[in-house]
């Protein structure tokens, strides 16, 4: 029987992510992930893992209403943000590929955040009214890059790190991939390349693409160092796309929200 082993929510965008025992799944994605972003203070570009590494230190903890955010790092003094959805607005960008905007969160956050990886940000959230669909059949989502969830398996992980360990290379861990669901109990790896529709819990899911996967997984998210080439190196090696990249993983709608719990079993359709 294949069940989620693990649940996580990553309320800022390209921020660590932290465990969930039961999430609330929207058509957006589970509620309240990558609700937040830092952005260069100079013209609102997204700072991803790709140009600011130094992001995956950051450990975000927002409150269940969502008013209150949370930001910690080591060794430096935590940060308490109270949550503005009607402040200052400011015209944010997203991969080049969308543009909008975001609430600014303040200058203590900005000022915290900046002064952690060494270059100006500012901190901004999805507006109330926000509204933003990349097609059809992606269905809406938050400042996440195209669909809302990210799904991956450990048996795919454990082929992965198998044929890292071949070349004489440090297996990686699943946080390198920054999923939303992780599944447990498949007998083979990579069994969610194959499935189109399936429930977990109260949601009915969708698959959409594979989940193509860039720099962002060579690096080393307790540190916030770049530790290539792996596993992209490897990943190179059997699964590389038609389109380009290479995956692992797939990228899913939302067909009927609802909840999730650790443990639920992956119904597939």
């Amino acid at each position: 029987m294949a069940t989620v082993s693990d649940l996580l929510l990553y309320p800022v965008k390209g921020c660590a992510g932290g465990p969930l025992t039961r999430a609330r799944v929207l058509p957006t994605g589970v509620a309240h992930d990558r609700t937040f972003m830092f952005v260069r203070a100079s013209d609102g570009v997204f700072r991803s893992q790709r140009s600011t590494p130094k992001l995956s230190v950051i450990r975000p903890d927002l409150a269940t209403d969502g008013e209150k955010l949370t930001l910690s790092a080591d060794d430096v003094q935590s940060l308490a943000v109270d949550v503005t959805t009607d402040g200052r607005r400011l015209p944010v960008s997203v991969h080049g590929v969308w543009d909008g905007e975001g609430v600014d969160q303040g200058d203590e956050a900005a000022e915290w955040a900046s002064t952690l990886v060494g270059e100006p940000l500012r901190l901004v959230r999805v507006p109330p009214d926000h509204h933003r669909a990349v097609d059809e059949w992606h269905g809406h989502i938050t400042f996440t890059d195209s669909t809302p969830l990210h799904l991956t398996s450990l048996s795919s992980l454990d082929d992965l790190n198998a044929r890292i360990l071949e070349k004489g290379a440090e297996p990686v861990p699943m946080a390198r991939f920054r999923p939303n669901i992780v599944i447990s109990g498949w007998d083979r790896p990579y069994a969610e390349d194959d499935i189109r529709e399936f429930s977990i819990g109260t949601t009915r899911l969708r698959w959409v693409k594979p989940d193509v996967r860039c720099q962002v997984t060579m690096v080393d998210q307790p540190t916030g160092e770049r530790a290539g080439p792996e596993p992209l190196r490897t990943l190179a090696d059997y699964r590389r796309e038609p389109e380009g990249g290479v995956s692992f993983g797939i990228k899913v709608a939302v067909i009927t929200p609802g909840e999730i719990e650790a443990g639920d079993e992956i119904m597939v359709h």
